[in-house]
């Protein structure tokens, strides 16, 4: 039971917070950066990027079999120090979930598709763990949205039910997935039209 009071966020990291941190574009800028064939890199990286989201091989093995499987001249930290480069914030989003969670007393939990590296490196870049409770991510829990296990994980760490949960992502599917296991899912798109959306729910802010 519950008395339909909000208690807990979750909330995507890539795209909400911060810029995505390997996605296509990211990957056809080093096909420019670095003289790749993108065509190549995008059929290696499809065929390999969910081992390492899932934390089962690391950034190394990953770029090893989608990046240097054949001599570069270029090195493996020159190559990481780009991919984490593309991490910027998104305008006002870190802000507004600081804001939600001390307002209004929520439990915040990252809910994230992502490695291991690249989710450290974001993390203690932008300061992530000043608002979050944990990090519910693809690398540290072994299965990725939208497979509804890992919103069933989310739940458990955050002792909530459904109904008493706030859900932000910016793919309208997964924000979908949530909504069928009975979240209050907000497909992002901006900063202020989730800051409306919130308000619907009984979270504004100033």
């Amino acid at each position: 039971m519950t008395d339909g009071r909000i208690t807990a966020l979750f909330c995507d990291i890539g795209g909400v917070l911060l810029t995505n941190g390997w996605d296509r574009t990211g990957r056809r800028r080093a096909a420019e950066e670095f003289h790749l064939d993108l065509a190549e890199v995008d059929e290696r990286h499809h065929f390999f990027f969910e081992t390492y989201e899932e934390g089962k091989s690391t950034l190394d093995e990953y770029l090893g079999h989608v990046i240097f499987y054949e001599p570069r001249r270029f090195s493996l930290e020159t190559f990481k120090a780009f991919m984490f480069e593309r991490s910027q914030r998104l305008p006002g989003m870190i802000e507004l979930v600081r804001k939600v969670r001390a307002r209004h007393g929520l439990k915040a939990f990252a809910l994230s598709n992502e490695g291991r590296e690249l989710t450290l490196y974001r993390v203690r870049t932008f300061g992530l763990e000043e608002i979050m409770d944990a990090f519910v991510c693809s690398c540290f829990v072994h299965v990725r949205k939208p497979d509804p296990e890992i919103f069933r994980i989310a739940l458990d760490l955050a002792q909530a039910l459904p109904e008493a949960v706030v859900y932000l992502d910016d793919r309208a599917m997964f924000a979908e997935v949530g909504r069928e296991l009975g979240l209050h899912a907000i497909h992002h798109t901006d900063v202020e039209t989730t800051r409306t959306h919130l308000a619907s729910l009984g979270l504004a802010v100033p």
